[in-house]
């Protein structure tokens, strides 16, 4: 009779090749033979092809005479000893996703008034089991799912089961875990349940249909639900919520500012459910919302009842239907990158060692510096983030998507998302994080900013425009154009124009088209421009300041390319010089509404270079050779000032030519416009419109200090 012991271990490495590991405290002899079990009776020799000697084991190859069946349960024995056939990495091979990969699109519970069926992928489990929780009358119910093609689990139970609690218990390698269904569309609080959701009680019939656009028309403002509307003087009575976040006090503060501000995009950070928050005791905690727990289902903490699976999808539908009212679009930051912590994720406990990136050694890669790193190259990983995106279109009707770390991700998952979009919104916009990071995938297939060629269609934060006119976001005091640094001038000029290869600029360009760069000086990481200028120009005036900050903000308004501001930003946002406040309190990440009143003409200015930015199309064009066919740069300026010209764009708008001079320095300065004209003012040092100020009629003007001058006629 053989004794089962743990002695040594064997592990399913690919189809047809199984590891043995057998520990050195016991003798083994030289030559070994051992037996695989198969559960339908099979049995077949094995006898190693390669050993490998080690500090404290000995590792063994064994190739055997056909494919087994991820998922059977398998025995492995050498003379009296026998172990389990654990599924190994053979997880993570072509051959496995070749073998296994699911393309339907019913995955997740999928209700019906007189039966709801649940699939789950699971080809590695040996076992799963349906976990029904009644909550009202406190009971549970479990039922086994069948394993049918493809490593789905699948059952189906009659009945109304609209609203009740499930998980999936899944058996691995002898090892039961319970998991949340990754496909849940709603969950309960704090996420410890999957939620059965009739579709019917959503509002997916209201839709309001916007007109397509160019992706470089959009203006984009990130803000944080909370963040939003928490400040005593927003003016909002359900602060830091879905609800809260539409409402419309009679001042122009929260939804109606961004309204009459005139931005076209609201970019929310992530709203579906995450770690960091208890949704019980929202107030008592703060987080971004970087922690992703389910990536189907909406947060619950922004909910008026977090513990109704529910509200918390009708709020956000509610939310985006009103933005759309008023003419806003909305994009939604989403991170596919890694989840909060693997061993607890659903991934982890439902599919072991398949959702996520290993090194050479068999260790969890860390690019993220969060402890995973998503395998966005497997075809079930790359279905998910595929299905999930569609799904928040579907049932938010967002439009467009900012990936997080999207350089952790590989070209064909976003390639493959981005024709997606397209097909249901031509003018879904789509941007990313594209850092190079350490994770083991090949640069070639990264979706970072050295491939933007390769990834047409999504737009990429333009690192190099933030660090040139702000100076690096991650020394303080290292100063930009904006802040007066003018050993810049060039690279400015070089982002200015798209970041582009241009005729005018020596340094290579970024992008092949302006379509490609997200323009921004701010964003929710790192310090706000305000609280890095004051330490980094300490020195100056807040007079000074203010002007460096609107010539800064200004600049991201009328480059080409697409224009991205962080909430705020337009009254001089602080965070009280923190520089990372991710789980900070509201004091600290809050817009403070009573800086908007008190700079209320600095937002009336900014306001007006938007407007003129939507007036006239040649700030907004799509195509390189566009750019360099239109703009070009004054050779002969004084130092400090860069001065471009518009040229040849009445068919794109009311002017002709268009002049614009931007200048860092504190003295005021005289440029030379090469030709005397009468020209229409649009924007000086105090007010911008795109409607004429005044005229002038000259063929030199005065730059004033930290200030920036359009012409047109």
């Amino acid at each position: 009779m053989l004794i089962h012991s743990r002695v040594f271990e064997a592990y399913l490495d690919k189809m047809n090749l199984i590891t043995i590991i057998l520990p050195k405290a016991r003798s083994w002899g030289e030559v070994l033979t051992f037996t695989l079990l198969a559960p339908n009776g099979y049995i077949e020799t094995l006898r190693p092809t390669s050993r490998e000697e080690h500090e404290y084991f000995y590792k063994l190859q064994c190739i055997t005479k056909s494919q087994l069946e991820v998922g059977e349960c398998y025995t492995i024995s050498i003379g009296d000893l026998t172990t389990d056939l654990q599924v190994g990495a053979v997880i993570r091979t072509e051959e496995f996703d070749e073998k296994y990969a699911y393309d339907g699109d019913d995955l997740g519970a999928n209700y019906q008034p007189d039966h709801t069926t649940f699939k789950v992928w699971a080809p590695s489990a040996s076992s799963v089991t349906l976990v029904l929780f009644d909550i009202q009358h406190e009971t549970r119910q479990e039922i086994t799912m069948s394993r049918k093609r493809l490593g789905i689990w699948e059952v189906n139970i009659q009945g109304n089961w609209d609203g009740f609690y499930y998980t999936y218990r899944v058996c691995v390698n002898k090892i039961s875990r319970e998991a949340v269904d990754p496909y849940a569309k709603s969950v309960s609080i704090n996420g410890q349940y999957g939620v059965v959701i009739n579709g019917d009680k959503l509002h997916n019939s209201r839709v309001i249909v916007s007109q397509p656009i160019n992706v470089t028309d959009a203006i984009i403002y990130e803000t944080h639900i909370r963040d939003f509307t928490i400040h005593p003087e927003s003016g909002i009575i359900k602060k830091g919520t879905y609800k809260g976040f539409i409402e419309e006090p009679s001042e122009c503060t929260c939804i109606n500012h961004v309204m009459d501000l005139g931005i076209t995009h609201i970019e929310l950070l992530p709203v579906n459910d995450f770690d960091g928050i208890d949704e019980e005791n929202p107030d008592k905690s703060y987080n971004w919302g970087y922690n992703p727990l389910h990536y189907f289902a909406p947060e619950g903490s922004y909910s008026s009842n977090p513990k109704d699976p529910y509200a918390r999808i009708l709020e956000l539908q509610e939310l985006v239907y009103s933005l759309h009212e008023k003419g806003i679009r909305v994009i939604l930051d989403v991170v596919y990158n890694h989840v909060y912590i693997k061993e607890e994720s659903s991934f982890e406990k439902i599919v072991p060692g398949y959702y996520f990136r290993y090194d050479q050694n068999g260790l969890p890669s860390n690019g993220t510096g969060v402890g995973n790193d998503i395998a966005s190259e497997r075809r079930m990983v790359r279905k998910f983030i595929v299905d999930c995106v569609l799904y928040w279109i579907q049932t938010y009707k967002v439009d467009g998507f900012r990936f997080d770390l999207m350089g952790i991700l590989d070209i064909e998952t976003m390639n493959l998302v981005r024709d997606q979009v397209q097909k249901l919104n031509p003018s879904i916009v789509l941007l990313g994080e594209g850092w190079e990071l350490n994770t083991p995938l090949a640069v070639e297939r990264k979706a970072t900013t050295r491939n933007a060629h390769l990834l047409p269609g999504i737009a990429f934060f333009n690192d190099r425009f933030r660090d040139v006119i702000k100076g690096s976001t991650f020394n303080l005091y290292d100063r930009g154009y904006s802040l007066g640094n003018n050993h810049l001038v060039e690279e400015a000029k070089q982002v200015i124009s798209g970041s582009i290869s241009f005729q005018d600029v020596t340094n290579k360009g970024m992008f092949l088209h302006p379509t490609s760069s997200i323009n921004y000086v701010e964003s929710h990481d790192n310090h706000t421009y305000w609280d890095k200028m004051v330490q980094s120009n300490s020195y100056e005036t807040i007079d000074i300041l203010r002007k460096r900050q609107k010539l800064a903000t200004s600049i991201v308004l009328l480059s080409q390319g697409i224009p991205f501001l962080h909430s705020g930003q337009e009254f001089y946002r602080t965070k009280q010089g923190d520089g990372n406040s991710y789980r900070s309190s509201d004091m600290i990440n809050q817009l403070d509404w009573d800086r908007r009143k008190e700079y209320h003409l600095d937002v009336e200015y900014i306001k007006g270079i938007i407007q003129i930015r939507k007036s006239h199309q040649a700030f907004r064009l799509p195509q390189g050779e566009l750019v360099r066919k239109h703009l070009s740069f004054f050779q002969n300026v004084p130092e400090g000032v860069i001065s471009f010209e518009l040229k040849n764009v009445i068919d794109y708008g009311e002017w002709e030519k268009i002049i614009v001079i931007l200048y860092n320095g504190l003295q005021d300065k005289q440029v030379d416009l090469g030709e005397k004209q009468s020209w229409n003012v649009l924007a000086d040092e105090l007010s911008a419109s795109p409607k004429p100020l005044y005229r002038l009629q000259t063929k030199k003007v005065i730059i004033k200090q930290v200030s920036i001058l359009i012409l047109a006629r």
